[in-house]
C-alpha cells in the first residue's frame, strides 16, 4: 500500500470510528438522597452531582444536554436545548370570514420527547426503522402539558401489519410499516375544543386539566430563558402500569430524544418542522450504585 492510500485509509477509518462512537452514548443516573424540585429551573444542588452528556438532534440540528439522578423510587432528568423563541400556542383557531368557519393557524408549540425502547434487545427507535418495535414516550408540550406540570405519557407501535389508528410508513429500505402512537390509559392534561359559531377572531384550541391514570405518570416542568429551554422530568421507577417501561437500578435501558414530535411526516418548505421529529443518536441509561 503506498503512502497516499495509507493516509486516506487511515483518515476514513478514524472518521468511521468517531462517527459511531458519537452515535452511541450512555448516561449514568447518580443516586441522591434529596430529590430535585420539578420547577424547570435546574438549580437544585443535586444536579451538580450528575454527569452531563451532550447528544445531537439531527432533525432540529441542535445539541441537547441531559442529566439524570434517582432516589429509592423515582428517576429525574434535566434537559437543556436552544430555542430562539418561546412557543406555547398550538394550532390556534383563526376565523375565516369568507367561509364563516375556523381554520387552524400555523403556530406550533414547543415540545420535547423521551422515547424508551420496550423491546428485550436494543432496537432502532426511528420511525423509519426496518424492524417493528414498541416504545414508551414521554411527551412534554410547552402549552398543553407544562401549565399543569406534566408530560403526556404515550406509547408508540411500529408494526409490519396494519393496526388501528395507524399511518403507513416506508422504512429506510423501502418496506411498508404502520406507525401508531396512542395515549396511555387515562385522561390527558388538555382537551381540544371545536366551535361552530363565531366566538372571536382567534381562539385557543386547547384548555388544560388534571391528567389521570397512566397518562399522568410523568411530571415535567420547563422554563424558557435567554434562548433556551430547561425542562425537568420526574417519574416513578416502577409505575405498575403495563403501558410503561419499568426501571430497575441493576438494568440498562435504550432510548432516544427528539426536539420535535416524532410523527413520521416529511418536512415541507416553509412549514414549521413540528411533526417531522425522529430520534437520532443511540442512548443508554444506566444507574450508578
Amino acid at each position: 500500500m503506498n503512502k497516499g492510500i495509507a493516509i486516506l485509509f487511515g483518515f476514513v477509518l478514524i472518521f468511521i470510528v468517531n462517527t459511531e462512537s458519537f452515535g452511541a452514548q450512555s448516561i449514568v443516573a447518580q443516586p441522591v438522597s434529596v430529590a430535585p424540585v420539578i420547577d424547570g429551573k435546574g438549580t437544585d444542588p443535586v444536579w451538580s452531582k450528575a454527569e452531563t452528556i451532550t447528544t445531537h438532534d439531527n432533525v432540529a440540528d441542535i445539541d441537547v444536554t441531559v442529566k439524570a439522578v434517582y432516589t429509592d423510587n423515582q428517576i429525574f432528568f434535566l434537559v437543556i436545548f436552544t430555542d430562539p423563541d418561546e412557543s406555547k400556542e398550538h394550532k390556534p383557531l383563526i376565523w375565516d370570514k369568507a367561509l364563516a368557519i375556523y381554520k387552524t393557524g400555523p403556530e406550533r408549540g414547543d415540545c420535547f420527547i423521551f422515547k424508551w425502547s420496550m423491546e428485550p434487545e436494543p432496537a432502532n427507535l426511528s420511525v423509519y426503522a426496518d424492524k417493528p418495535y414498541k416504545a414508551d414516550i414521554w411527551f412534554w408540550k410547552a402549552g398543553r402539558t407544562d401549565p399543569v406540570g406534566y408530560a403526556d405519557d404515550k406509547h408508540q407501535i411500529l408494526s409490519k401489519t396494519k393496526i388501528p389508528k395507524s399511518v403507513k410508513i416506508l422504512s429506510k429500505s423501502g418496506h411498508v410499516f404502520y406507525l401508531s402512537r396512542r395515549g396511555d390509559l387515562g385522561s390527558s392534561a388538555y382537551e381540544a375544543h371545536i366551535y361552530s359559531e363565531y366566538k372571536g377572531d382567534t381562539l385557543g384550541r386547547f384548555t388544560n386539566r388534571q391528567p389521570t391514570g397512566s397518562r399522568a405518570d410523568v411530571r415535567a416542568k420547563g422554563q424558557w430563558e435567554h434562548g433556551k429551554w430547561t425542562v425537568e422530568f420526574r417519574r416513578s421507577l416502577n409505575t405498575g402500569h403495563p403501558d410503561d417501561i419499568q426501571f430497575e437500578t441493576t438494568g440498562s435501558y435504550f432510548f432516544g430524544i427528539s426536539r420535535y414530535e416524532v410523527a413520521g411526516n416529511k418536512p415541507n418548505p416553509g412549514e414549521h418542522p413540528y411533526g417531522t421529529g425522529d430520534v437520532s443518536e443511540k442512548l443508554t441509561l444506566r444507574f450508578d450504585s
